[in-house]
């Protein structure tokens, strides 16, 4: 493999424009001997001659057409290259590759990603909306830069950390009056005699839910599996019974009237939000743009 500098080939391109080695001198601040002198490097490491010298200027060999049109090329994409870069690194482009559950976005991601477009409108923003589980792996594949994701994630690849608390609260709708009225407070054991509507089974929320049962000694199983809050929300308000709902997701809903929140013996944990990034993995600089935005905001 030859080995040319690309100060070589930087002087063979200003020479092969101007087709004057003075002129090209001029242009790259050098010398004319040393203009001369690195052309001849060039041809003695290729092995070809480069110019033919003329009684004023040079022009190129066949062999010389052949490698302008390369290096030309070359430097134009080293040209583009460079003015990607600059425009990367002044924020002017970019992606940002973020993971949630629906809540999550719904809740506390739209307000961030909003601010954030108005102080980056150059930076792509892609949105998946996944479970925990979900955004966890797609962040190994190291398709995501960095996911919200609800607390504590169990991996050995990925580095997570506190970010927000998520307040949660049982529902029913209008036809379970009775059951949020001012009386004694529900056990585990007494909630569990209603209809519960329930998240898909492996999600992190249903565990997190049947924890919260276990540990007052009650195993569940959900008369309705859903994938969503909202489908939750609707049918709770229905009728078919209790839900588990964020308490920002059901607080318009039970102030409508809609929903109604029940009192229970054990309050129900706050869910820990974090941010998940893979282990080790390079941070674009529109992820460290978003990271340290959502400094800035919490301040």
């Amino acid at each position: 493999m030859l080995k040319t500098s690309m100060e070589g080939y930087r002087v063979f391109l200003a020479a092969a424009e101007s087709l004057n080695l003075t002129k090209a001198a001029e242009q790259l601040h050098l010398t004319q001997p040393s203009v001369s002198y690195a052309i001849k490097q060039l041809e003695t490491s290729l092995g070809v001659k480069l110019f033919e010298r003329l009684s004023k200027g040079v022009r190129l060999t066949p062999e010389g057409e052949v490698l302008y049109i390369r290096v030309q090329k070359s430097f134009a994409e080293l040209e583009s290259a460079e003015k990607e870069l600059l425009k990367l690194r002044e924020y002017k482009e970019g992606q940002l590759r973020i993971g949630a559950n629906g809540a999550m976005i719904k809740e506390l991601l739209i307000p961030l990603l909003d601010s954030f477009h108005n102080h980056y409108p150059g930076i792509r923003i892609q949105l998946v909306q996944e479970s925990t589980g979900a955004v966890v792996q797609k962040l190994k594949d190291g398709t995501l830069d960095l996911g919200f994701v609800h607390l504590p994630v169990k991996d050995e690849e990925i580095t997570s950390w506190s970010y927000e608390t998520l307040p949660y609260c049982v529902v029913v709708g209008e036809s379970f009056r009775r059951w949020a009225g001012g009386g004694e407070p529900l056990s585990a054991a007494r909630l569990a005699e209603l209809p519960l509507l329930l998240l898909s089974s492996g999600s992190s929320t249903r565990s997190f839910i049947e924890g919260w049962f276990l540990s007052q000694g009650v195993e569940i199983q959900g008369d309705f599996e859903l994938n969503s809050l909202d489908m939750l929300a609707e049918f709770t308000e229905r009728g078919y019974g209790a839900a588990f709902l964020p308490r920002s997701f059901a607080e318009k809903r039970i102030q409508q009237g809609k929903l109604l929140m029940l009192n229970t013996a054990l309050p129900l944990p706050d869910r820990e939000i974090g941010i998940a990034v893979r282990k080790g993995g390079a941070r674009s600089l529109a992820a460290s743009a978003f990271m340290k935005h959502l400094e800035t905001v919490r301040e």
